[in-house]
């Protein structure tokens, strides 16, 4: 069994504890959380912050960030940093139930959970969230620190930028793309390029407010 460490334990981690646990390849030795948070997770315990990564990756530990990224990814991007600067593993987590190419590529520190598919040809950036029943066509481009959230299609020779969150049930037709720290709301269906960083949502999309449109 591989020793692994959780960074970060709000709801996000549930979801993956089970996707860790469905694999039965790894130990969870514990979660990293902010300081001054000692609740347990799952019945798995906090066991320190992330100023304990660099004596954990001594240990053996390999680790996987399982902060949440709604909209924003920089909290995730700092943590693989950290863990990057250290020496750290960032394991790339498969759920047994997802299917994911044998020739797609996964990035370092990624998740694919539950039902979730990634086809021939894709390329999945560093510390992305692949959800559950989400689909990455063939030949797809994801850039690091992704969410592509449950039931999102995602099709062929489609492009995302870093950081960017695919909300819920989102549709990106065939060849289109999306720039950096984007946001794409639950149920849009992206049918031209977007070229600037903001909140997008509807059928077709459009740039909105940012407050609206996280799915």
């Amino acid at each position: 069994m591989i020793p692994i460490v959780l960074v970060g334990g709000g709801s996000h981690c549930r979801s993956v504890i089970d996707v860790i646990a469905s694999t039965g390849k790894y130990e969870i030795a514990g979660i990293l959380e902010k300081p001054g948070v000692k609740a347990d997770v799952l019945n798995y315990p906090v066991i320190g912050t992330d100023d304990d990564i660099p004596s954990l990756q001594k240990d053996g530990f390999r680790f996987i960030i399982t902060v949440g990224h709604t909209g924003d990814a920089s909290l995730r991007r700092r943590l693989s940093e950290v863990i990057d600067a250290a020496g750290g593993v960032q394991e790339v987590i498969i759920s047994p139930t997802a299917w994911v190419s044998p020739h797609a590529r996964l990035g370092a520190g990624t998740v694919v959970m539950h039902h979730a598919v990634v086809n021939a040809g894709a390329v999945i950036g560093k510390g992305c969230i692949i959800n559950s029943q989400a689909l990455v066509e063939h030949d797809v481009e994801v850039g690091n620190q992704v969410h592509i959230s449950t039931g999102a299609k995602v099709n062929g020779c489609c492009r995302i930028g870093d950081g960017c969150f695919i909300g819920s049930g989102a549709v990106m037709i065939h060849e289109t793309g999306v720039a950096s720290d984007c946001i794409v709301g639950a149920g849009a269906v992206v049918i031209d390029d977007i070229g600037e960083p903001g909140t997008y949502a509807g059928n077709p999309c459009r740039r909105i407010d940012r407050s609206r449109g996280r799915g």
